[in-house]
């Protein structure tokens, strides 16, 4: 059997796994990484690239449809042939010309099987023993399937086979409100298809802020997307050529297609993490605060720990993962005090960063909601634009606790409210912060704004200011400026 020996083992070839593989050989470490499927993991083959293909695919074909003109009514519209096949050609090219050049320098071991661990040191891929110093678990999670009765003999959908369609069905039933239920529901609508959402929660996006979630199904109503919340589902069947759907109301919704969106699942049966020594429980892998496993020359990173379910949180995970196992203690980084924003990519999209309502509510914190809204902005209603708004909460001093962003441009002006979080920025530097005109962020500035009105509205401040406006201070100011 054969022994290798390197400075970084990483298992899983997803966000996570590619920004440890890429920074440790930029870093002059001999790596080795494991991937069982396709590198790239689930964003970049099912997940994250591929939806956001098909929804600006999606966007296009709307366009042409609200488009009243004669002379574009014999035009096919865009989208309608293949988009499946459009997207995985476009997959197909990135991995094969963009994301494998990124990993030469990498001893890649794909599609040869699982790993599994022998020892805290030692993992065993087919007929391979790899040692190495520092052992990066990265591996994603997968679909979770409700266990409503009748579901096993149905035929369905997840993230991880929907676009493998070959084409626009004429109907389907999404189970699930969060981000992939809602991407899939607006994309497949616009793209011909009736679709219906069906949950347990009170809101779409119940992980999000409320109010955000409620103009989002405003959004998807007017489209003509059925949603139907607060939904206890009692059984699906194969009924009246297709899939029927049943609630504990008596509801029935029949579709021809039916995916499930209803949250992840972890699997760590084939790591064999016991022989390494290694805690986890269902909810995932337990990490310190450096992102050490109980053994601590072993990390576990990305959705496998179960902190963030997010893309964008792996890499920075991997990232900072990778900084701590060459690092000595007092230079660790704590990952868990770096702030995780998110966008959901609907049209309006919808972004949040930091806390919610409910959150500072449940810890007592005094706060105030401070918002201005697309419609009031002229640019936003100049583009057609003008759905959403900007919510920021913030206490009475200032300091910024979260922010939720509904509308155009959302995913790019969430990150300036991430960084001023972080780096506890207070509103009255966002209000100083000139932010180019007439940009979407340009509504970051405004929501600052409208919180300094809204503190010129104190009596002893209007007081302090009638004072200083009818005092000679200007006068002895600009003497005091001469004399020097």
């Amino acid at each position: 059997m054969e022994h290798k020996y390197y400075d970084v083992l990483t298992i899983g070839m997803g966000p996570a796994g590619m920004a440890v593989s890429a920074m440790a050989t930029e870093m002059g470490l001999r790596v080795c990484a494991v991937e069982r499927n396709k590198i790239g993991g689930e964003c970049m083959n099912v997940g994250c690239i591929p939806s956001k293909a098909l929804l600006k695919i999606a966007k296009t074909r709307s366009t042409f449809d609200k488009l009243d003109m004669m002379e574009l009514s014999s035009m096919p519209k865009p989208g309608l042939k293949r988009p499946f096949e459009r997207i995985q050609e476009h997959i197909d090219y990135i991995n094969r010309n963009k994301t494998m050049a990124m990993f030469t320098k990498v001893d890649l071991l794909l599609e040869e099987g699982d790993a599994s661990f022998i020892d805290k040191d030692t993992v065993k891929v087919g007929n391979r023993l790899i040692k190495a110093r520092r052992i990066f678990i990265c591996v994603g999670t997968r679909p979770s399937v409700p266990p409503i009765p009748g579901i096993e003999n149905v035929d369905l959908f997840t993230n991880e086979n929907i676009f493998q369609l070959d084409e626009i069905p004429e109907s389907m039933t999404i189970i699930g409100g969060g981000a992939i239920g809602c991407e899939m529901a607006q994309a497949f609508h616009r793209l011909g298809c009736r679709v219906s959402i069906v949950q347990m929660d009170p809101y779409l996006l119940p992980f999000g802020d409320e109010e955000s979630g409620r103009l989002l199904e405003d959004v998807f109503t007017k489209e003509g997307i059925a949603v139907y919340n607060s939904r206890e589902i009692t059984r699906v069947g194969k009924e009246d050529g297709g899939i029927a759907l049943y609630t504990s109301i008596g509801e029935k919704i029949v579709s021809q297609k039916l995916m499930v969106a209803a949250g992840r699942k972890m699997d760590f049966s084939s790591l064999n993490l016991e022989n390494a020594g290694i805690d986890y429980t269902r909810k995932g892998i337990k990490v310190n605060k450096y992102l050490e496993t109980t053994e601590s020359n072993i990390y576990a990173v990305g959705d496998c720990n179960g902190y963030y379910l997010l893309s964008h949180a792996a890499m920075h995970q991997g990232m900072i993962a990778l900084m701590n196992s060459l690092l000595p203690m007092g230079m660790k980084r704590d990952f868990r005090k770096f702030v995780v924003p998110w966008t959901v990519f609907t049209e309006p999209q919808v972004s949040h960063v930091g806390k919610l309502e409910s959150q500072l509510k449940k810890e007592g914190k005094r706060y105030e909601v401070v918002e201005t809204r697309y419609e009031d902005y002229g640019a936003a209603i100049a583009e057609g634009v003008d759905i959403g708004f900007v919510k920021v909460l913030v206490s009475p001093t200032g300091k910024i606790y979260g922010a939720s962003i509904v509308g155009e441009g959302s995913g790019e002006m969430i990150s300036e409210w991430a960084l001023a979080i972080q780096k506890r920025i207070r509103m009255y530097d966002i209000l100083f912060l000139q932010h180019s005109f007439p940009a979407m962020s340009f509504l970051n500035k405004r929501v600052s704004e409208n919180w300094m009105m809204n503190k010129m509205k104190s009596r002893v401040i209007k007081r302090l200011i009638k004072r200083l406006a009818r005092s000679d201070l200007p006068r002895i100011y600009k003497g005091i400026a001469a004399w020097f």
